[in-house]
């Protein structure tokens, strides 16, 4: 017995007639996984950011609503690309600053979109929005200029 007959005997005697894989389910299955997987900009940039913050002078403290901090500026935060966050600034002898960043559908995204309306379709869509792959953070790079009292 040849390699593939023993696979189908096998087969066979594993699973009722009515669930055998057959030839016919290979292409309907690729149709499936890649209808599944086919959100453009899920593929194309991912569903995380680089929030980047800067601030005039530098070295100052940042604290996010979403758990994430960094000691000194310039910094940067990896984070999902549909946060809405809040960033608290603080540095010694300088008035605290606190900046909201939220998300808007970003100028790759909207291509991203146009993309899944030709190519995935509505199940593109939903991964793209779902992930938030279509989104970027603003304001992004935060910049801030502090009030610090002079020495």
């Amino acid at each position: 017995m040849t390699a593939r007959v023993l696979v189908h005997a096998f087969s066979v005697a594993m699973w009722p007639r009515s669930v055998v894989p057959t030839p016919t389910f290979a292409p309907a299955f690729v149709a499936c996984l890649i209808a599944v997987f086919s959100g453009c900009a899920t593929v194309t940039r991912g569903s995380e950011d680089v929030l980047e913050i800067e601030t005039k002078p530098a070295g100052a403290q940042v604290q996010t609503s979403n758990g994430m901090s960094c000691l000194t500026t310039p910094c940067a935060l990896k984070m999902k690309r549909k946060s809405e966050i809040v960033v608290d600034i603080n540095k010694t002898g300088c008035k605290p600053v606190r900046v909201n960043v939220t998300h808007r559908t970003a100028g790759g995204g909207s291509a991203a979109i146009a993309g899944n309306i030709l190519v995935g379709g509505i199940i593109g869509l939903g991964v793209d929005a779902a992930t938030g792959a279509s989104q970027e953070l603003v304001p992004n790079p935060v910049k801030v200029e502090l009030e610090c009292r002079r020495r």
